[in-house]
């Protein structure tokens, strides 16, 4: 029913009658400042500010120690980076599984553009190995989340997404297993290796990526919505 609720909620949201700016600007997103319950539906849509799923995530990246994700497209805004770099330098501990094979290259080599600051923070990053990775998973202390979100600025910023925060250790445990396993699965990026490896037309590519899906894509995803409407 949760669900339901949920599909009906976003539905609404997509209102084509009014120009895309002025939707985009329409969407005024909630924030929950109440205590947050064990078992969470949280959704993310277009709109001005933290979307729920941010404000959640935030929250609990803020305070986390140990985090651990997996994400297919990793390309998130710079205040979640900051949050994995404090949490890094801190003491804790903070492992990225992201794509080692891609359906998207141009979304890979931007997440590759931002492998030398997170390193260079003591953050730990592998790259999944088998096959096209697109798993979503976050692990925050005893916090888990699981969803359609990416860590990356569509999926943030411009798509209807929706995500489960749970706040329960027997679905944390069965969280940390699922990334246990995976881990063995992938490669990991040794920062030595990886900041004398890159050649100045690989660091090119990764920063002319960047550029385009975090500067270029959300005009682009305008024009888009201007297609729809028509």
């Amino acid at each position: 029913m949760a669900m339901a609720r949920s599909f009906d909620e976003l539905f609404k949201l997509a209102d084509f009658h009014r120009k895309p700016l002025m939707r985009l600007r329409a969407f005024k997103r909630k924030r929950k400042s109440e205590p947050r319950p064990a078992e969470e539906l949280l959704l993310s849509h277009p709109g001005r500010g933290a979307s729920p799923f941010q404000f959640a995530l935030h929250h609990d990246l803020s305070t986390a120690r140990d985090i651990c994700i997996i994400s297919a497209y990793f390309l998130p805004t710079r205040r979640i980076r900051r949050y994995l770099q404090r949490a890094a330098r801190n003491g804790g501990r903070v492992q990225l599984i992201l794509a080692g094979r891609s359906d998207v290259l141009i979304s890979q080599l931007a997440a590759r553009s931002l492998y030398r600051r997170l390193l260079k923070a003591g953050v730990e990053i592998y790259e999944y190995q088998p096959q096209v990775l697109h798993a979503k998973l976050i692990i925050c202390d005893g916090v888990t989340y699981a969803g359609s979100s990416n860590l990356d600025i569509r999926s943030l910023n411009l798509n209807y997404e929706l995500m489960l925060r749970f706040d329960d250790k027997s679905i944390t445990a069965g969280a940390q297993e699922i990334f246990e396993s995976t881990l063995k699965h992938s490669r990991r990026i040794e920062p030595r290796t990886w900041l004398t490896s890159q050649s100045w037309w690989q660091r090119w590519q990764c920063r002319w990526s960047h550029f385009l899906l975090a500067r270029i894509d959300p005009f682009v995803a305008l024009h888009q919505f201007r297609a729809v409407r028509k």
